[in-house]
């Protein structure tokens, strides 16, 4: 019989056991429409900047990855759905930022990984995944959602940014 999830911890997360995330994992599993074993595994920084670079050729850590068993049309048959990596390291930093807990915020990095699995992607799908997500963290009962939550930093970040055209006007007026 194959599991419809397994959870290696390869880095600790306070408040959250590998029975907890598994029964997370199938629930949002069944939510996404996902069929098929999804594995996770959540590790280190260090381990997740050299997953990072090998597949995606990025040489930075980053907070979660996924890896897709096969073609989309594939992945809602039986079997494996595909894979999951999670740094511990960063959902512990995000946790703090955002205002949850750790465990909290990995299931938010399963969740997200979990739509990459069923196809979505965000890079691509004009908001698309984004509804799906926030759709599917109210109803699991989560914080803020990945891509959601990013935007207002994107923003932050651009406002923060010199305005050439404010400067001009300011030359103007004076």
């Amino acid at each position: 019989m194959r599991l419809p999830a397994l959870v290696i911890f390869e880095k600790r997360v306070a408040g959250l056991s590998a029975a907890t995330l598994e029964r997370f994992v199938v629930r949002a599993r069944r939510a996404a429409g996902l069929r098929g074993t999804v594995n996770v595994l959540v590790t280190g920084s260090t381990a997740m900047r050299s997953l990072n670079a090998r597949f995606r050729g990025k040489d930075k850590a980053t907070d979660v990855l996924s890896f897709p068993a096969g073609p989309a049309r594939d992945r809602n048959a039986a079997g494996a759905a595909g894979e999951i990596a999670i740094s511990a390291h960063l959902a512990a930093r995000n946790s703090m930022r955002f205002g949850h807990s750790a465990a909290q915020e990995v299931k938010i990095l399963a969740l997200h990984g979990i739509l990459h699995l069923a196809g979505y992607d965000h890079e691509r799908d004009n908001g698309q995944m984004e509804r799906k997500e926030e759709n599917l963290r109210h109803l699991l009962r989560l914080p803020a959602t990945l891509i959601g939550r990013a935007l207002p930093h994107d923003r932050e970040s651009a406002a923060a940014r010199p305005n050439p055209r404010a400067r001009r006007q300011k030359k103007r007026k004076a």
